[in-house]
């Protein structure tokens, strides 16, 4: 009965006059090196559209998404819509055996070299690929790094003798030696919000922080402890008698390397969001305008609105609502997250509509689906994706682990909110409906509600 209610908004809110437009491809004579790709667009939904004689569904919306194959060489489409012809040549380039993928070489070296971080916020890796979910930890500027071999465009980093990492040589400079570090001691600074803990070390060290029931750090390159590592056990779950995680940082203050932990708000059962701090990421913005919908309209645009009506909805629910941008303005990726961080919020959702490559199939793809990169962040997305599929009947495309600058973000609980698929017809519909963007705001709010309360 929902969905029916929402298509009658959608029919009834249908604008103006509808005209023959296609939003993708962008350009009629493109490069697209896949074996499929897709047309999308807008047309009258009365009128006949046809693609190289192939008849197209049409939305009531009047959108359309349509998938072509792609020979090797140039493709040839005429689009056909009543009177009126659009052509596109589309090339796909041949397969040239001769430049196809070398796996890089690893070369090990015979000694030791060394190297330091040349940039804040360095992944090291679980492997030398520089995409995925395979970051160890990021690394401030200045850490010493011991390396012993290299492949393609990394290095292969020494932590110990049973552990290696892979860091990018773009990240790091060369360093004539290193020597080890000593840990003077530690000590416990806890306070109204956080479990502290002061590492009190003599220069900066490689380190890792294992998230868990029992977080564990490792601190390496650390002289007088077994393999110079030492390792120090926060037994979490025994303190607080839950696992459940509200945001947790590393970092070095100088020399002294400080952990903290933040302690779960105490939840007012009638009002669960007072005074709980909260950033809205409105995707994409400015120059940068995402995806483009069925209809026309851009991903910045609707990420906007649905994230100002979630704004109000949280700030009536009693929370401290922050925005990282109000407006339709660029805002880099990092200085989204360091907002967040920098206001202290326990939350940060990132509001966006998806889109797909060029392989896939617009029409087979629909739904609401929420990305998390670290394990704390998991519960919070599960209770989101619950709320809004079961409030506003779309597909449930899933929880995700994804590595993305947003979810990245350990201080916060760090959800992207993928809202449904820009480029699917019936999707592009809900998504332009002023109700269906309130009610996305509704459904996100209740599912950050829903995770407070059933804390611990």
């Amino acid at each position: 009965m929902r969905v029916l209610f929402l298509i009658i908004l959608m029919i009834l809110s249908m604008r103006g006059a509808f005209a023959f437009d296609v939003v993708y491809p962008g350009m009629s004579n493109v490069t697209i090196n896949s074996p499929s790709t897709f047309f999308v667009g807008s047309c009258n939904p009365k009128s006949t559209l046809l693609v190289n004689g192939v008849q197209v569904k049409i939305h009531p919306s009047g959108g359309f998404a349509h998938v072509v194959t792609l020979e090797e060489g140039e493709n040839k489409f005429v689009l056909q819509n009543g009177d009126e012809l659009k052509v596109f040549l589309i090339n796909r380039p041949l397969k040239n055996v001769k430049n196809s993928y070398t796996v890089p070489e690893l070369i090990e070296y015979e000694k030791l070299k060394y190297v330091i971080t040349s940039d804040e916020n360095v992944p090291l890796r679980t492997s030398p690929v520089n995409f995925g979910i395979n970051r160890i930890v990021h690394l401030e500027k200045g850490i010493p790094l011991s390396i012993d071999a290299e492949k393609g465009e990394f290095f292969r980093v020494v932590l110990c003798s049973n552990k290696k990492a892979w860091i990018l040589k773009s990240h790091v400079q060369s360093l004539d030696i290193i020597l080890n570090g000593s840990l003077s001691g530690f000590e416990r600074a806890d306070d109204d919000e956080y479990f502290r803990v002061i590492f009190h070390l003599d220069k900066k060290v490689p380190y890792e922080i294992i998230e868990g029931e029992n977080f564990i750090l490792k601190f390496y390159n650390i002289k007088d402890f077994p393999d110079n590592t030492y390792v120090f056990e926060f037994p979490y779950k025994k303190i607080t008698g839950t696992s459940r995680l509200a945001g947790y940082s590393g970092s070095y203050d100088g020399n002294d390397f400080v952990f903290k932990i933040r302690k779960f708000p105490v939840v007012d059962a009638e009002h669960p969001l007072k005074n709980i701090k909260i950033t809205i990421d409105a995707g994409h913005g400015g120059i940068e305008s995402g995806a483009t919908g069925c209809l026309g309209d851009k991903e910045k645009d609707i990420t906007l609105l649905i994230s100002k009506y979630l704004e109000h909805e949280l700030k009536k629910r009693g929370a401290d609502v922050i925005m990282t941008r109000s407006n339709d303005s660029y805002t880099e990726l990092f200085e989204r997250v360091d907002i967040a961080n920098k206001n202290d919020a326990m939350f940060l959702i990132s509001i966006h509509g998806n889109s797909l490559p060029d392989s896939a199939d617009p029409n087979k793809h629909r739904g609401t689906s929420i990305y998390y990169y670290y394990n704390q962040a998991k519960p919070l997305a599960a209770n989101i994706l619950a709320e809004m599929t079961g409030q506003l009947g779309t597909y449930n495309d899933n929880i995700r682990q994804g590595s993305l600058a947003l979810v990245r973000n350990t201080n916060a609980l760090s959800v992207l909110v993928e809202t449904a698929y820009l480029i699917n017809p019936y999707d592009n519909a809900m998504l332009v409906d002023t109700s269906f963007q309130k009610h996305c705001a509704k459904a996100i709010a209740d599912g950050i509600e829903k995770f407070l309360k059933n804390f611990p």
